[in-house]
């Protein structure tokens, strides 16, 4: 595995209160699924990873966070680290949490409403199954194609700027696979967004929508049943937007939908917290959560979180992929 040799040095940081928040997304057997190219961590590499961490980590709670950001004298155990997972896949309920609850170890996961509540599929979703049921060069000739059709209705520009803007690699990406994603994410106005996503889920995964919903997210009573047995539920958003992006209005009513997700699994809304979708936020957003007793954000900014030197609304997290997935590998330093 290749990763970043500075950012293993940061990861080894010894600050007593330091913590390293690792990010989760899909964990399961992808590759002999209907889908075995979705971006997905294998569930053997998962409890292999599990093993490393508990090697070489102290997995703390949301509480022990929550509690240090109160008191500035609390420390937390060397090396601690907190579990996080995004999006409220299915896959949280059937294979992480019992393995998780058999060790535990509590996780903190974060729901979008949409998908939880509604059962309504996400448009990231629908994207990243365009990519992984399509052929990549037919799929950009296609959103191309809608995006030239669209273009005097809504005002778009040619797909020439859209490439010269958004053709480029990221750091899991390649330069198509990125441009397709942010193109479609937030480089389009919402409107035509919405339709070519939706043209291209029809054409090229061909499942209905509430189904695909169905079997993709947790349903309420799951969230519950993981709630109850110890695990940290909170905010992902309502409909998985660039919450940073939207005007105030749109954000505080991210907020009230996000709430109103967690009233109804249970969670005390006087003090909860939020997972932003693509680590998107911005002062405006801040200060509505702040306002609606959101206690800790958490962002895609890659780091080890230090509670004496970043905000609660914006502490960074890791991801899956920046640590071994052999419960063997050496340390990253030592504690």
């Amino acid at each position: 595995m290749s990763t970043d040799s500075g950012l293993l040095t940061t990861i080894a940081g010894r600050m007593s209160r330091r913590v390293t928040i690792v990010m989760y997304h899909f964990v399961r057997n992808a590759r002999h699924g209907r889908y075995p190219r979705i971006a997905a961590l294998d569930t053997a590499a998962f409890i292999e990873q599990l093993a490393y961490i508990r090697h070489h980590y102290q997995i703390i709670r949301m509480e022990d966070v929550l509690d240090a950001l109160r008191d500035p004298e609390r420390v937390l155990p060397p090396r601690a680290l907190l579990l996080t997972f995004d999006d409220g896949y299915i896959d949280h309920f059937t294979t992480v949490f019992p393995l998780l609850d058999r060790l535990g170890v509590q996780a903190s996961f974060f729901l979008p409403a949409r998908a939880v509540l509604e059962r309504r599929l996400l448009d990231v979703n629908k994207i990243h199954f365009v990519l992984a049921a399509g052929e990549l060069t037919r799929t950009v000739a296609a959103m191309e194609a809608h995006v030239t059709a669209l273009r005097t209705e809504h005002a778009l520009d040619t797909t020439a700027a859209y490439r010269a803007t958004f053709m480029q690699a990221n750091r899991w990406d390649p330069p198509e696979v990125n441009y397709v994603k942010r193109v479609l994410q937030k480089g389009l106005p919402a409107a035509a967004r919405a339709i070519i996503v939706d043209a291209l889920f029809a054409e090229v995964v061909a499942v209905e929508e509430t189904a695909f919903a169905e079997e993709l997210y947790v349903s309420v009573e799951q969230v519950r049943c993981m709630r109850r047995a110890g695990m940290h539920i909170g905010g992902h958003g309502y409909g998985h937007a660039w919450l940073g992006t939207l005007g105030r209005q749109d954000q505080e009513l991210e907020v009230a939908r996000t709430m109103a997700l967690l009233a109804e699994v249970g969670c005390d809304t006087g003090e909860w917290t939020m997972a932003y979708p693509y680590g998107s936020s911005d002062d405006s957003l801040e200060s509505i959560l702040t306002g609606h007793g959101c206690v800790i954000g958490l962002t895609t900014h890659v780091a080890v979180a230090d509670l004496d030197r970043h905000r609660a609304l914006a502490l960074p997290r890791i991801d899956t992929n920046d640590l071994p997935t052999s419960a063997d590998a050496t340390a990253i330093d030592s504690p």
